[in-house]
């Protein structure tokens, strides 16, 4: 609203004098309005009414400004006293101020109220007609002074012949006041004087005055400069108003609003060097800039005590402080100045005139305290001096509080605070509060209840982003940590603490300051009572986790007792998940191996690290197990975890589990695993399904070989773990378990914890935990003695096994078997060979070795005695082993040739040396012959070695198929053949006869020459000697 100089009156215009200004008489009867230090303001009390700041309208009116005093000492004066003065007189200017004039209902004035007001009044109340009565700065929008009004109610209570103003049927809209008010009174003159004044619909004007022009004249107002007293009056006519119980502000939603216009209006001021820089560029009028503030302030600080004085109930001051919040924690130091004056100046009329009554609706009680306590440490000196007298009248006020909203449950704990809390005050004065700002919390503590100390957690976490000065950032970490130690068992929604800390640590940027927040979370993960909530709001965000919770992870620290019990509450989150088999892994598993990870890259746990390093590998090595093969999109993410924004993490849980692992390692010094890991490619086979037992046996040797002492930790821990949890977890910890039977602890085992359990894996439908069992009996008898008694029970389910399609199991029973020869009977011993001899045919070499070397081993376990009941199976043995000299494996071979003379040195026979020739058959075949010959006549009606050689004709090496057809051939011709006629040649020549068709040449020559010899066998008569040297040559001739 622009300012228009001044304004005439039109010249019939007459008003009296008891309406503009109240009679002097009743403006000096007192009425006390409290103030600070003591102070009174005097008011008029006749009848029940205030005296109302007064707006003169003629330049001869006086005021009062202020004189000015001697200084005070700077210790003895607190920021107060620069906002208020002593008063003297003096002539008013009109420039100085705005016009008071009538103040109407519907908002303005009009020639129909001055024609229905001024036939009724007599000629000595009125004035005599002023041709130009100026009104300095007047408006045509500017609807009259609140002042006028409240004076014009207390002169119609008293005369009954003034005419009633208010209109029954007020709009709630504005209208043209022109119109409204013509039809208010010829509503009222045709009704005549009622005989009461309806007060609410008066308060309605008032109310709705106040929200809209003076809303908009205070909209309008510079924040910048303070020119005028428009802010001043408004603050007055609140303040007085409110003395009359007309409760105008705060109020409901609609008038927030200009409650928030009125406290930004004198808060935001610059500062008062800066107005009076700016009355000097700009000087308007001789108003002084500097006392006009004061008054100003004045107001503002009298109306807030008005208002919360009137309130038992403490609503309005719930209200205020709400409103009062965000100018405490102002960065400008002059706007945190004037906030912390008015509220401490409200808290001491509080303090001294408290009159509570339920029930009680002040809510933010852990919100002032907080920012009371920030306040006393605040750089500004009378900032802080004036928090902390406030401070002070807050702990009278918070007794008294108490006191009435006290539990009787809770009445032996509220007597005991008092009493610690009289003793502190008889003993501590303001200036303490000022210097130990960290004291309030441990005063205020045993009254604040959970809702209020997450209250004064929260403000004061606010106060670690004030990057303009540090010294408050290190009072409210103090203050932190004093509280949550003082209240540690009081905490009830501890995970909207630790919420708050981590939505603010992305804002908190200097290392002290987000330090001491994190602290904060350390204290309360250590405590048992709440790490369980704590973990639980950690684990519960995306993964990985941003740079600021990643930090959080890894400062957390504690005491060393707290240390373990912290590392074990979040791994017990991850062993959890391993319990029972699951569809989908679920996410908290992925996120707590990613906690651990971040944990042991901080390195603040290490004792507990190394306390529970069994436990903790073992439950990655599990972990890692689960993962194999995993996308996060497979993990089971609850609600919440991801916003629709955010990507889910393109890691998978595997790299998670083997990050980890790895620094698990390295934080540990097994830097020696570590290595061997790197070197022999373990963490590829651990990453790998089918090798992945492999690979935790590989580290489980490495970690033996290096450190002993944590192997033999880990044997223990995993003995009552062998049974516990899925598949996954059983098989992860049997494959370390048996690895560690190589340590000499484990000869102090139990049997049930060994023989027995190995025995009960033997008989496991996993096929990878019969691979277990059988490594962890082979370990045993090769590093323990006085074993083989224990196990020789198991050698029948052993035997059974050699007949499996997995190869690992096999080799693996083969070598067991070989352990244990010496403890076999003859019949064992016996059964052994026979299911040994059936694995010569095996094609898989490396079963096919180790079977023959067993083989030739059993044969050196025979007793004399027992010769003749293994011979037959020795001799049923020797015509494979003599075609297996044509393998094309070379150990084969080698391995072949030696149990092939063993066999013959059990039966006391003598190989031919053409036996030995490492040429190929078919290039000797004179030599063959020879052999072939010897054999024959060796085994003539003791094996049938033509049956045994047929069984390779289809074998899938070429070199032992062609052998076989050769031999087959060669033993036509030197067999008998009455008894080959008389048993028949059609079976043989049904096997050969596909072998004319054979990929390989060489085998189809072969065959064909062999079935001819076998058709010939079979229809001649047994050869004369001397024709067979005819024949050889024949044959000799043909091939």
């Amino acid at each position: 609203m622009g300012r228009s100089g001044t304004r005439k009156v039109p010249a019939n215009l007459s008003l009296p004098s008891s309406f503009l200004f109240p009679p002097p008489q009743n403006r000096n009867v007192p009425m006390t309005l409290f103030r600070r230090g003591g102070r009174t303001r005097l008011s008029s009390s006749s009848g029940g009414r205030i005296r109302f700041p007064l707006s003169p309208s003629w330049e001869t009116r006086t005021s009062w400004v202020p004189s000015p005093r001697p200084s005070p000492g700077h210790a003895q004066r607190l920021t107060r006293d620069r906002h208020f003065f002593e008063l003297r007189p003096r002539s008013w200017r009109a420039s100085a101020f705005r016009p008071r004039r009538w103040f109407q209902l519907n908002g303005g004035g009009g020639e129909a109220m001055q024609e229905y007001l001024l036939p009724k009044m007599g000629s000595k109340d009125r004035f005599s007609t002023l041709e130009d009565t100026v009104f300095p700065y007047g408006s045509d929008n500017d609807s009259g002074s609140v002042e006028l009004q409240l004076n014009n109610l207390e002169r119609t209570k008293k005369d009954p012949n003034v005419p009633n103003l208010i209109d029954s049927d007020i709009p709630d809209t504005l209208e043209t006041p022109q119109q409204v008010v013509t039809e208010n009174i010829t509503r009222l003159e045709s009704e005549g004087a009622p005989g009461g004044i309806e007060i609410k619909k008066l308060i309605d004007s008032i109310q709705h005055y106040l929200n809209g022009d003076r809303k908009m004249l205070m909209q309008q107002e510079p924040l910048h400069s303070l020119f005028s007293p428009v802010r001043q009056e408004v603050f007055i006519a609140i303040t007085d108003l409110s003395y009359q119980d007309v409760g105008l502000l705060p109020g409901p939603e609609d008038r927030s609003d200009l409650f928030n216009i009125l406290i930004k209006s004198i808060i935001t001021l610059p500062s008062m060097k800066t107005l009076n820089i700016l009355q000097t560029v700009m000087p308007i009028g001789q108003c002084n800039t500097e006392s006009l503030y004061r008054q100003t302030f004045q107001a503002f600080c009298e109306m807030l005590q008005c208002l919360v004085m009137r309130d038992p109930h403490l609503e309005i001051f719930d209200q205020i402080l709400e409103h009062m919040e965000p100018w405490l924690q102002s960065t400008k130091d002059h706007e945190r100045e004037r906030a912390i004056a008015g509220v401490s100046q409200m808290l001491g009329s509080l303090s001294r005139h408290l009159n509570l009554q339920p029930p009680l609706h002040f809510q933010k009680l852990g919100n002032l305290v907080a920012l009371m306590a920030l306040l006393c440490g605040d750089p500004v000196e009378e900032v802080a001096q004036e928090a902390a007298e406030g401070t002070y009248y807050l702990l009278h006020i918070t007794l008294r509080l108490k006191c009435v909203t006290n539990d009787k449950r809770n009445h032996q704990n509220l007597k005991e605070a008092m009493k610690k809390c009289k003793e502190f005050l008889e003993i501590c004065s303001i200036k303490q509060f000022y210097s130990s700002p960290f004291k309030i919390a441990q005063i205020f503590e045993v009254f604040l209840n959970p809702k209020e100390l997450l209250q004064f957690i929260v403000t004061t976490l606010d106060g670690l982003k004030n990057l303009k000065h540090p010294c408050i950032q290190q009072s409210a970490g103090e203050l932190l940590v004093t509280l949550v130690k003082s209240a540690e068992t009081r905490f009830e929604k501890v995970s909207d603490i630790i919420e708050a800390i981590c939505v603010r640590l992305p804002v908190i940027s200097q290392p002290s300051a987000r330090q001491q927040a994190m602290s904060i979370v350390s204290l309360f993960i250590s405590k048992p009572k709440y790490t369980d909530v704590v973990l639980n709001y950690l684990l519960l965000h995306p993964i990985p986790f941003d740079r600021h919770l990643a930090e959080l992870w890894r400062t957390l620290n504690a005491d060393l007792p707290s240390t373990s019990w912290i590392l074990w509450r979040l791994l017990r989150r991850l062993q959890k998940c391993h319990i029972v088999d699951q569809d989908k892994m679920e996410y908290i598993a992925v996120a707590a191996t990613d906690a651990l990870y971040e944990v042991f890259v901080g390195n603040k746990l290490h004792v507990a690290m190394h306390r529970l390093f069994p436990q903790l590998l073992m439950a990655l090595l599990v972990q890692v197990h689960h993962s194999i093969g995993l996308t996060m999109s497979e993990i089971t993410i609850p609600n919440g975890v991801y916003t629709k924004q955010e990507v889910i993490s393109t890691s998978t849980p595997l790299s998670f589990a083997i990050q980890a692992t790895k620094t698990l390692l390295l934080r540990t010094f097994c830097w020696y695993e570590y290595d061997t890991m790197e070197k022999k490619k373990g963490w590829n086979l651990l990453e790998e399904e089918n090798f992945h037992l492999e690979g935790v046996s590989l580290l489980a040797n490495a970690l033996l070989e290096k450190h002993d002492i944590l192997a033999h930790k880990v044997l223990y821990l995993l003995i009552p773990l062998l049974n516990r949890g899925n598949e996954k977890h059983r098989l992860t910890s049997a494959a370390f378990f048996v690895e560690l039977f190589q340590s000499p602890l484990a000869k102090r085992l139990p049997r049930r914890y060994t023989i027995t359990r190995l025995e009960e894996w033997l008989h496991h439908e996993n096929q990878q935990f019969k691979v277990l069992s059988l490594k962890g009996i082979e370990s045993l008898l090769c590093h323990h003695q006085r074993k083989e008694e224990a196990i020789k029970g198991m050698i029948p389910v052993i035997l059974s096994s050699l007949s499996e399609t997995n190869e690992r199991i096999v080799l693996l029973s083969i070598s067991i078997l070989r352990n244990l020869l010496d403890t076999m009977d003859f019949t064992t011993l016996k059964t052994t060979m026979q299911t040994l001899f059936s694995l010569f045919s095996d094609v898989r070499p490396n079963i096919h070795l180790l079977a023959v070397n067993l083989f030739g081993n059993s044969i050196k376990m025979v007793k004399h005695k027992d010769k003749k009941g293994i011979e037959g199976q020795i001799l049923e043995s020797l015509i494979p082993l003599l075609l297996h000299l044509q393998d094309e494996d070379d150990a084969v071979v080698k391995e072949s040739c030696k149990v092939l003379t063993i066999c013959c040195q059990f039966l006391k026979w003598k190989l031919p040396q053409e036996v030995y020739s490492k040429d190929p058959w078919h290039c000797n075949p004179s030599g063959i012959g020879v052999v072939c010959k010897y054999f024959e006549q060796k085994c003539r009606g003791k094996c049938n070695i033509m049956m045994q050689t047929m069984k390779y004709t289809q074998n899938h090496q070429v070199h032992l198929r062609r052998a076989a057809v050769l031999f087959t051939g060669l033993l036509a011709k030197y067999m008998d053949h009455n008894e080959l006629r008389m048993k028949g040649t059609e079976w043989i020549e049904e096997v050969l006869r596909p072998l004319l068709h054979d990929s390989e040449p060489s085998v189809r020559i072969i065959a064909s020459q062999a079935l001819c010899r076998v058709q010939k066998a079979g229809v001649e008569p047994e050869p004369r000697p001397a024709v067979c040297g005819l024949r050889k040559l024949f044959n000799c001739i043909h091939n």
